[in-house]
């Protein structure tokens, strides 16, 4: 029987998934985990992936998910078909509402507190409904860029690890894409229809994330290699698995 272009694909994501949750021991037995649901493409893939994959015997463990909402901040989602979206594949949806004042503190970027903010209306939510894991969606893609934004703009050579546990809270942050590739994951969410949501965020221009994206991509023209030439790198140098 001859295998679709899809079913090719979803093997590949498939294979790395499993690939990075053994590599890092993302994943254990009786673990809760809980999926930070933007509504971008990465998100609703990690949702579907995990999902699935906690519908396999071994490791057991129960995901839901929690979308957070910035009351002034026009980045939004269709919580709608978000809901639709995580009912399909069984998985609860928690939707929570917040706002910052990007005045408070002059010293970080808009993009940062906004970040912050949600973060810290995550861990609240966790903690206090007994999650022990916070599954995000960034993908290799995104730990590549944040390792060359840190040695440019921070002078040091570190990224977002794939899995970092917290010494001062019983939490655990996990990035079960870490292997995946965003071209991959984006064909993924064309073929599945995902539907796009609305970026209307005034602060979008102000990040350095797509200045170094876009020199990345030239990086890979000239050397098709550079990803796992720069992943290597991060693994021999240990920087894929932290505690903070």
């Amino acid at each position: 029987m001859k295998i679709s272009h899809e079913q090719k694909l979803e093997r590949k994501l498939i294979s790395r998934l499993n690939k990075a949750i053994y590599q890092f021991r993302l994943i254990d037995d009786n673990d809760k985990v809980l999926i930070g649901l933007s509504g971008g493409k990465d998100s609703l893939f990690l949702l579907e992936m995990l999902a699935k994959r906690a519908r396999i015997q071994h490791p057991q463990f129960s995901v839901e998910a929690i979308h957070i909402r910035m009351e002034n901040i026009k980045y939004e989602s269709d919580t709608t078909y978000l809901k639709q979206f995580a009912q399909e594949f069984g998985v609860p949806l928690h939707i929570v509402t917040t706002s910052f004042d990007a005045s408070t503190d002059k010293r970080k970027s808009p993009c940062f507190l906004c970040s912050w903010n949600r973060r810290k209306q995550m861990f609240n939510f966790a903690q206090e409904h007994g999650f022990n894991k916070i599954a995000l969606g960034h993908h290799q893609d995104d730990i590549i860029h944040t390792a060359l934004m840190n040695q440019f703009f921070q002078g040091h050579f570190s990224t977002m690890p794939a899995k970092l546990k917290y010494k001062k809270m019983p939490l655990y942050i996990i990035r079960p894409l870490c292997m995946e590739q965003e071209n991959d994951i984006r064909e993924y969410a064309r073929i599945r229809h995902y539907q796009k949501q609305k970026i209307l965020c005034p602060y979008e221009t102000d990040s350095h994330r797509n200045e170094i994206k876009n020199l990345f991509e030239k990086i890979e023209e000239m050397n098709p290699e550079a990803r796992y030439s720069i992943w290597n790198s991060l693994i021999s140098e240990n920087k894929l698995i932290e505690e903070y």
